[in-house]
């Protein structure tokens, strides 16, 4: 990457560096000494989140897998609510999903294949399938400890479930993970999603990037201003709908391009056991950068493990932690296994006109469009141009489509990060003596507003920037969740077996918002 002018480092730079070492074990391009075996780096947050899924995979016995289909069956059961709570259960998994399909369903896989090549998918089916653990831990413990307003409204999430199964000494690790939140979410809810919304803009119609962001922004601030009800409303309404068309326009493309589908597999299973040395780097290079790239690309896009999902999954009408863990772990599946492998496949798959170091390719995983610099929803965009050249008012079909996809996935993520936002912002104001709910509802408004102008700011940013300061804000946040997680371990093996009163309840008598602790 270029240096500035003065010869010292761009603020890019110093950010990837951070990414980097968090992701990746590196530092200058080079691996950290203290933090490498042999010449090999050992990427210290992919470490951390396959350790922490595993072991409660293990300890929930392989939950996720054994009850996977009962856990199907029982999806579209959960459209009504059967206790206490803001929205239907299944209404809770839709505004979960919003946050999570989003640009890491588009983009972000894009970004993947640039960064660890086709075997960076099979390490995000690996992330997923360990996801589904650490998301059924952080469904079922929303529910198990969750909040109640003095106006009767019902909230929750990792900091709450820390407080109330931890206990007071523990809200160091809750404002903690807050914090975390509160930058992940003007990162990697905000920024992000903004900056790429205004790319498939640009594509589609030819408006100037901060034109798209003004107009994002407005309309988002339409419906947020209403709250969780109003979020889960349109999540319900537009997920599902927007998952299964872009869905089944992927299953055309590669029904169209199915010859080469076989070729496409080989590539993924080779290149996530690549032994052979990178250029200029080690043997096993290849493994490593497949895995931080598949890790942290599925940690972004499905969210699990991040501890901003259970905020969404607090508010389902029930009064079973077991249900909504299996609501949680099916969010995992559905946005990793099931969106990102469409895009993946498609994006491996479909040939067309592309060039690539001056030279014709095949595919547009080979091409220009696809480096670490350039990767990101023009890559997906012009793979499915080329799937489907078709043109409507000069527009390829293809290009038409997933545009549209990317500004709904875009717009329901941002509603969504929205709120997670506002969770954690109320969670450190309720900690300020003499703090009120008429209060809570001022800071609402104002944070609403706050959210509506980053995302005019975040259109227009650095795309290598944002989504580097994204892995950076992710971590932050995940950190803290992970450790609640490992210390409520024990809680949530037994809410898997049925005991719904499983753990110790840490209440306590205040006068602030909320009255449980």
């Amino acid at each position: 990457m270029a240096a500035n002018p003065q010869g010292g480092k761009s603020l890019v730079d110093h950010v990837v560096n951070v990414s980097d070492f968090i992701w990746g074990g590196e530092w200058n391009g080079e691996p950290v000494s203290w933090l490498s075996i042999g010449e090999v780096a050992v990427p210290p947050m992919v470490v951390i989140l396959l350790g922490v899924g595993l072991y409660i995979m293990v300890g929930l016995r392989f939950y996720p897998i054994v009850k996977f289909w009962a856990s199907l069956k029982g999806l579209f059961a959960s459209r009504k609510g059967k206790g206490a709570g803001e929205i239907s259960p299944f209404a809770a998994l839709s505004t979960a999903l919003s946050g999570q399909v989003g640009t890491g369903n588009l983009a972000g896989v894009a970004f993947a294949i640039a960064w660890g090549g086709p075997g960076a998918v099979f390490w995000m089916w690996v992330t997923a399938i360990i996801g589904m653990a650490l998301a059924f831990a952080e469904g079922s413990l929303a529910i198990r400890y969750r909040e109640k307003t003095s106006d009767g409204a019902y909230r929750g999430g990792p900091m709450t479930y820390i407080m109330m199964g931890l206990g007071p000494k523990y809200t160091w690790l809750a404002i903690i993970f807050c914090l975390g939140t509160l930058f992940s979410a003007l990162v990697t809810g905000n920024s992000i999603q903004a900056n790429e919304v205004a790319t498939g803009l640009n594509e589609l119609f030819g408006i100037e990037r901060w034109v798209g962001g003004l107009v994002v922004a407005f309309a988002v601030f339409v419906v947020i201003i209403g709250g969780i009800k109003s979020i889960g409303r349109v999540a319900e309404s537009v997920v599902p709908a927007m998952a299964a068309a872009y869905i089944l326009l992927a299953i055309v493309a590669l029904i169209l391009n199915a010859g080469d589908l076989p070729e496409t597999f080989s590539r993924i299973f080779a290149g996530a056991f690549n032994n052979q040395a990178a250029e200029g780097g080690f043997v096993g290079a290849l493994i490593i950068i497949a895995i931080r790239a598949g890790v942290a690309r599925g940690l972004f896009s499905n969210e699990a493990g991040q501890g901003s999902t259970p905020i969404a999954h607090a508010v389902a009408q029930t009064d079973d932690p077991e249900q909504q863990g299996r609501m949680a772990m099916l969010g995992t599946f559905i946005d990793t296994i099931v969106i990102c492998t469409m895009t993946a496949l498609v994006i491996l798959t479909v040939q067309g006109d592309f060039t690539g170091g001056g030279q014709a390719v095949d595919h547009v995983w080979q091409s220009d469009l696809s480096t670490v610099e350039t990767a990101g929803v023009a890559t997906t965009i012009a793979a499915y141009a080329a799937a489907f050249p078709t043109l409507i008012a000069g527009v390829p079909l293809g290009t038409l489509v997933v545009s549209v996809a990317l500004i709904l996935f875009v717009f329901t993520t941002l509603l969504t990060w929205s709120y997670y936002g506002e969770r954690a912002i109320t969670f450190i104001y309720d900690r300020v003596p003499g703090s009120t709910r008429k209060g809570e509802k001022i800071l609402h408004i104002i944070w609403r507003v706050i959210w509506c102008v980053a995302i005019f700011v975040g259109a227009t940013q650095p795309s290598q920037l944002v989504w580097r300061l994204g892995d950076i804000s992710n971590a932050a946040m995940t950190l803290p969740n992970l450790l609640a997680l490992i210390l409520l371990s024990g809680v949530v093996f037994k809410l898997a077996r049925g005991d719904k009163t499983a753990g110790e309840d840490h209440h306590a008598d205040t006068p602030e918002e909320p009255e449980e602790y």
